[in-house]
C-alpha cells in the first residue's frame, strides 16, 4: 500500500546555470521533463516546481529564503575538484567550492530534505552538503545530458508518486539503465 499523500505543498526549487564559456547543456529539456513528470504524477497537487535560470550565488540564497523548498535540484556544470559552476553577472562560469555551498545549506538544515546536484563530479560537493541535509545526490564522474535527464525523470516520477528519496534515487538509476546509457553507476546518494 502506498504511503499517505503529503498534506502540504512540497516546493521543488530547480536551479540551473549554463555559463556561456562552457559547453551548452540541455537544461530546458531537463526542467520540462521534471515538470511534466510531476504534472502527470498521482500526487501532482502536492508539488510546486519553481525554476531559477542563470543562477548566481545570491540567487540561490534568496530562493532558499523566499521559497523554503523541500527539494533543491541543481542542473549545470561541475569541475573535477568538486566545485559546481554558477554564473557571474556577465554569464561566465563561477566555480563554487564544496565548503561554501555546504555552509549555505547548513543554514537551511531542517527545512531542505533533499538536494540533487545533477552536474559532473558533484559527489564531492554532495558529501560536504550531507553534513547538514538528510539526502544529497551527486555524480561521481562525468555525466552526459541524456543520463542526467533520464535520472531526473525516474527520480521525480517516484517523488511524485509519494515514494521515499531512497526509492526515487534507485528509480532514477534504473531509468538511466532503461535508456541504455553507460552512466548508471555515476549517481551517488
Amino acid at each position: 500500500m502506498p504511503p499517505d499523500p503529503p498534506s502540504t505543498i512540497n516546493v521543488i526549487l530547480f536551479l540551473a546555470a549554463d555559463p556561456s564559456d562552457l559547453a551548452r547543456l540541455r537544461i530546458g529539456e531537463e526542467s520540462r521533463e521534471i515538470q511534466e513528470k510531476l504534472r502527470l504524477a498521482r500526487l501532482r497537487d502536492h508539488f510546486d516546481v519553481e525554476v531559477r535560470l542563470s543562477v548566481r550565488p545570491a540567487d540561490v540564497s534568496q530562493s532558499l529564503l523566499d521559497l523554503a523548498p523541500r527539494f533543491v535540484h541543481f542542473s549545470g556544470h561541475g569541475a573535477q575538484n568538486g566545485a559546481i559552476c554558477f554564473e557571474t553577472r556577465t554569464g561566465e562560469a563561477l566555480p563554487i567550492a564544496p565548503a561554501a555551498l555546504s555552509a549555505l545549506f547548513a543554514q537551511f538544515a531542517g527545512a531542505v530534505e533533499c538536494v540533487v546536484l545533477n552536474a559532473c563530479f558533484s559527489a564531492v560537493q554532495a558529501e560536504a552538503i550531507a553534513a547538514a541535509i538528510p539526502y544529497v545526490i551527486g555524480m561521481r564522474s562525468e555525466v552526459g545530458d541524456r543520463a542526467a535527464i533520464a535520472f531526473s525523470v525516474g527520480f521525480y516520477q517516484a517523488i511524485g508518486a509519494g515514494r521515499p528519496v531512497e526509492d526515487a534515487f534507485r528509480l532514477g538509476v534504473v531509468q538511466i539503465q532503461l535508456e541504455g546509457l553507460p552512466e548508471a553507476l555515476t549517481p551517488v546518494l
